[in-house]
C-alpha cells in the first residue's frame, strides 16, 4: 500500500522559486538540495520506541540514536535518529582505503549545496553525515604517530553514513520533525521534474509518519541471558601499574609532560545491543547518549566530554581533567567535589589540557577571539565527578570545520598509550552536516563496542609527575564502574524476568517497554 503523501514544508512553489533565483544569479553555486519536513506532535512517542519501530523496518540495517542528559532532572533539547542511510563509506586496512577519513567527507559533503529558506526553523542536525572517527585516525592528521600497531577488534578506522532522512524530537515544544531532501539535478530546472522529486520526498514522509504512529513497538530479540561473565583486561593490574611507574620515568627526564594510558576490558554478554543501550542511558544519563548499529557491530555510549562543535562559526571545546568517584551520601558527595575542586595534582593536569586546547584552537581560530568560558567547574555524573572547562573561538575565514576537528583531535584529555590500536575508544562519534558550519562531536569515552557477542570497554586518565600508580589504575575501574554496571545490572533485570515469565510463556521484552514518559530523554544539549 502507497502511504498518502503528507503535507511537508515548505510548499512546491517556495522552493521552486527559491531554486529559480539561486540559479539564475549564479548556477555553479546554486543550491541543489532542499530540506522539507512535517511536523508531528510527540506526545506518546518517545526517541527509543521511535528508534525501535524504524529500525525494525531497515533494509540496511544501519541506523542511529542520538541522545542528550546530563542528568534524570536535565534533559537536551533535540533527539536523533535515523535508518538507511543513502551512502556509506568505512576506511582502515580491510574495511576500505587507508587515507584520511576527513578528506573524503570532505569531498562528499561539498557537493551539497542546502538551499536556505527562512522560516523553517529546523533543528541544526537536519541531514549529513552520522559516524565515528577512530583514535587511530591521529595519524593521518600527525603523521609522526604513526607507527604499525596491534589491531585486536579489527573495525573500519571511520564510517560515515549519510542521511537524508531523519527524525528530530523536539523535547521543548514536544514536537516530532521528520525531515528529508529533495536533491535537484544541475541543468536546466524542470518544473516537472522537481514536482516528481517534491511528491517522492512526501510519499517518504508519510511513511515514516505511518511507521510512528504505528501502534506496536518491535522489540529487539533477547536470548537468554549468560550471566556471571568474567571481565578480562588486556593489561591488568600490574601491567597498567607498571606502565604508569614507566611513563613517569619519562616525565622526570622531560621527554614528555603528560600521557594518557588506558586499559580494556572485554566482556561475553548474551545482552542484545540495543537493550544494553537502554538500559545505559537510565543508570548513567550524560551529555552525548548514542547507539550506533553499523550492522556488523554496534556503539553504545554515554559519553560527558564535547570534543569539537562547530556553531555560527564559533569552534567549541570541552576539556576534562580530573576524576573522583561519587559520594555516598549528599554530604560525602559535597566533600568529594571539594576535594576534587582543590587538588593540586588534578588541577595541574587541567591547567596544562586547557593550554593545550587554547593552543589547538589558536591553529584555526583568530587568537583575539579565543577565550576560557569555564574554567574547571565540577560537574556530576551518574558514577564520578569531573573539572570541566570550555575553549572557544571564531574560526578563521580560510578554514573549515574539517579543520578545526583535524587540530582538536585527539582531545589531550585521551592522548597516550598503550601502543596497539585504541579503535573508537577516545576517538570521536557524531555528526557532521549539509550545512557548510554544522558539526557536534563527543569523545568515544564511557563507550561501549558490541561485536560477535562481546563487549569492549576501555578507559585511561592522564599521568602527571605527582601521579601514584594504584590510584591512576583506580581512576579507570571508576570510569569504567557506569558501562560495567549498566551490563551486569541489565543481565540481572532481564534475566529475573525470564524467571518470571517461564511459566506463562511471555516475551521477557514485554516488561521493558519503552516509556513514553521517560525522563531520560535526548536531545544535542542546545
Amino acid at each position: 500500500m502507497v502511504s498518502k503523501p503528507a503535507n511537508i514544508q515548505p510548499d512546491l512553489s517556495t522552493i521552486l522559486e527559491h531554486a529559480r533565483k539561486a540559479r539564475a544569479a549564479d548556477s555553479t553555486t546554486s543550491p541543489n538540495i532542499y530540506p522539507v519536513f512535517a511536523q508531528i506532535p510527540a506526545e506518546f512517542l518517545n526517541p527509543s520506541s521511535a528508534y525501535l519501530k524504524l529500525s525494525a523496518k531497515s533494509k540496511s540495517k544501519l541506523s542511529f540514536l542520538f541522545e542528550s542528559a546530563s542528568s534524570r532532572e536535565t534533559i537536551g533539547r533535540f533527539s536523533f535518529l535515523g535508518c538507511d542511510p543513502r551512502k556509506v563509506f568505512k576506511t582502515g586496512t580491510g574495511h576500505g582505503p587507508e587515507i584520511d577519513p576527513l578528506t573524503e567527507l570532505e569531498k562528499e559533503l561539498a557537493t551539497c549545496r542546502v538551499g536556505k529558506i527562512t522560516g523553517l526553523n529546523l533543528p541544526s542536525m537536519s541531514g549529513g553525515a552520522v559516524g565515528y572517527v577512530a583514535y587511530d585516525c591521529v595519524k593521518y592528521f600527525e603523521p609522526r604517530t604513526a607507527r604499525p600497531l596491534k589491531d585486536v577488534i579489527r573495525t573500519p578506522e571511520s564510517l560515515f553514513m549519510l542521511y537524508d532522512t531523519l527524525v528530530a524530537f523536539d523535547h521543548f515544544y514536544m514536537t516530532i520533525k521528520i525531515i528529508t531532501h529533495i536533491h535537484i539535478p544541475e541543468g536546466d530546472l524542470l518544473e516537472e521534474e522537481l514536482k516528481t522529486l517534491y511528491r517522492e520526498a512526501q510519499v517518504t514522509v508519510s511513511e515514516v509518519i505511518e511507521t510512528l504512529q504505528s501502534a506496536d513497538v518491535p522489540l529487539p530479540p533477547q536470548p537468554p541471558i549468560r550471566r556471571n561473565q568474567q571481565y578480562t583486561s588486556n593489561v591488568g593490574q600490574e601491567g597498567y601499574e607498571a606502565h604508569v611507574r614507566k611513563l613517569k620515568e619519562h616525565i622526570v627526564k622531560g621527554d614528555i609532560i603528560q600521557a594518557v594510558p588506558s586499559q580494556r576490558f572485554s566482556r561475553p554478554t548474551s545482552l542484545h545491543p540495543f537493550n544494553i543501550y537502554r538500559h545505559l542511558r537510565t543508570v548513567n544519563p550524560s551529555p552525548y547518549l548514542f547507539y550506533m548499529d553499523c550492522k556488523d557491530f554496534q556503539l553504545v555510549g554515554a559519553s560527558p566530554e564535547l570534543l569539537v562543535k562547530s556553531e555560527n562559526g564559533r569552534i567549541i571545546t570541552h576539556p576534562i581533567a580530573g576524576t573522583v568517584k561519587r559520594g555516598k551520601t549528599r554530604e560525602e558527595d559535597d566533600e568529594f567535589a571539594s576535594e576534587l575542586a582543590n587538588s593540586l595534582k588534578d588541577r595541574a593536569e587541567h591547567v596544562m589540557l586547557v593550554d593545550l586546547a587554547r593552543n589547538d584552537i589558536n591553529r584555526v581560530c583568530d587568537p583575539l577571539t579565543t577565550t576560557v568560558d569555564r574554567l574547571m567547574t565540577v560537574e556530576r555524573f551518574s558514577h564520578v565527578m569531573h573539572l570541566v572547562s570550555q575553549v572557544s573561538g571564531v574560526l578563521r575565514g580560510e578554514m573549515t570545520r574539517f579543520d578545526a576537528f583535524r587540530s582538536i583531535f585527539p582531545a589531550g584529555t585521551v592522548s597516550g598509550a598503550p601502543k596497539e590500536r585504541r579503535g573508537v575508544y577516545g576517538g570521536a562519534v557524531g555528526y557532521w552536516g549539509y550545512e557548510n558550519d554544522s558539526m557536534d562531536t563527543c569523545i568515544a569515552l564511557r563507550t561501549m563496542m558490541v561485536k560477535g557477542g562481546v563487549a569492549y570497554l576501555q578507559a585511561g586518565g592522564g599521568i602527571v609527575h605527582d601521579s601514584d600508580p594504584y590510584d591512576e589504575w583506580m581512576e579507570t575501574m571508576n570510569k569504567l564502574g557506569a558501562n560495567m554496571h549498566c551490563i551486569t545490572s541489565a543481565e540481572e533485570k532481564y534475566a529475573s524476568m525470564e524467571a518470571e515469565d517461564e511459566d506463562s510463556g511471555s516475551d521477557v521484552n514485554k516488561g521493558y517497554q519503552p516509556n513514553a514518559n521517560s525522563n531520560v530523554h535526548l536531545g544535542d544539549g542546545s
